[in-house]
């Protein structure tokens, strides 16, 4: 049985707009990774099976490896779809913001989602929500928003319509934003929640070789070139690894293809935190991802010095300027938190 950690009076008040709504859209943040097309396309099967009209709208695309999911081909990309994408906004009884806290993590379109007069609903699992929407189902403490969709599907008492098509986007979501369970995954519910996804005739194994081992020869390459390129901060249990424009382009990069990359350093036995950074190719940044393990809380270190946030061990942020600037911030961010990380690998030890 799952704990029933959504307010009952959110149920109630979303199975109304459940009840009298028929245009739905459903938006998420920009780059959207696993979890956002996961849950945002378990909604759509789901919605849709009650015969509603829904459509799932992201700021931009997403990477080739989620292409395989049921419903990504109907799935709409703001930044070229716009005049469609402002219409179906515009004339939506129900806006579902999934995977995201702010408005502005969906760049542009945010615009279009606040003019809207559609009644919003907010479903996320990052800290600190904004007060852009109705009801606002913010738990931190899941594991991804996907699960946050299946909780509240099967308590609006709609289990059985979760559909086979549902229950791999929903599963796929969870397995990406936990590292394939490797980490935010120790409430046992999440097993449970599984348990009940493969009820729906899902081969998990087959969803983990279409995510995982699906990639193009120039990933495994780039890989090896980023790991060879790896510094790692031993006094500090740290790792670094980093990736320019320059070098996308020499390696033929495509949207997704370093995906996970930030994982990797933590094989390494005496790391306690892994950093990647990546030079954005549409706008002028550079993309920050923190991973660590134990109790180190690389979300505050995100949080203070690259503008970003998220949970205890997956979290990100970004940096205006070069490259080496963005390593040099780094460096002063572990010599901070320096004290954490040796009290953490101690624990580790």
């Amino acid at each position: 049985m799952l704990t029933k950690i959504i307010d009952q009076n959110k149920i109630d008040h979303f199975e109304k707009w459940l009840e009298n709504g028929e245009k739905f859209v459903i938006v998420s943040h920009v780059s959207p990774d696993g979890d956002a097309i996961g849950s945002s396309l378990g909604l759509w099967h789901f919605l849709s099976l009650q015969g509603k009209e829904a459509h799932v709208i992201t700021p931009n695309a997403f990477p080739d490896f989620l292409r395989w999911m049921p419903g990504t081909k109907g799935v709409l990309f703001y930044d070229s779809m716009r005049a469609e994408a402002d219409k179906l906004i515009a004339e939506a009884d129900v806006i579902c913001c999934l995977d995201f806290n702010v408005i502005s993590r969906i760049d542009e379109m945010g615009d279009a989602v606040l003019a809207s007069p559609a009644r919003k609903i907010l479903i996320d699992h990052h800290l600190n929500p904004g007060d852009f929407c109705k009801i606002v189902i913010s738990h931190p403490e899941m594991a991804s928003t996907s699960e946050l969709v299946f909780r509240l599907i099967c308590r609006l008492g709609c289990f059985d319509d979760i559909t086979k098509e549902a229950a791999e986007c929903i599963y796929t979501g969870m397995m990406t934003d936990t590292g394939g369970f490797t980490f935010n995954s120790n409430n046992r519910e999440v097993y449970f929640i599984i348990s009940e996804l493969l009820s729906k005739g899902i081969d998990k194994d087959a969803i983990y070789r279409k995510v995982f081992n699906t990639y193009s020869e120039s990933r495994l390459r780039l890989m090896g070139y980023v790991l060879s390129h790896m510094y790692v901060y031993r006094k500090h249990h740290t790792a670094l690894i980093s990736l320019t424009e320059k070098e996308q382009s020499r390696f033929n990069y495509i949207r997704g293809d370093s995906e996970g990359f930030v994982n990797l350093p933590l094989s390494i036995r005496n790391v306690i935190c892994s950093c990647f950074l990546r030079e954005d190719t549409e706008k002028p940044m550079i993309k920050v991802s923190l991973r660590s393990v134990g109790s180190f809380p690389c979300n505050q270190l995100a949080a203070e010095f690259f503008n970003g946030g998220g949970h205890l061990n997956a979290s990100g942020g970004e940096f205006y300027g070069t490259m080496e600037e963005a390593k040099q911030r780094f460096e002063e961010a572990i010599e901070k938190f320096k004290p954490q990380l040796l009290a953490c690998y101690a624990e580790k030890k």
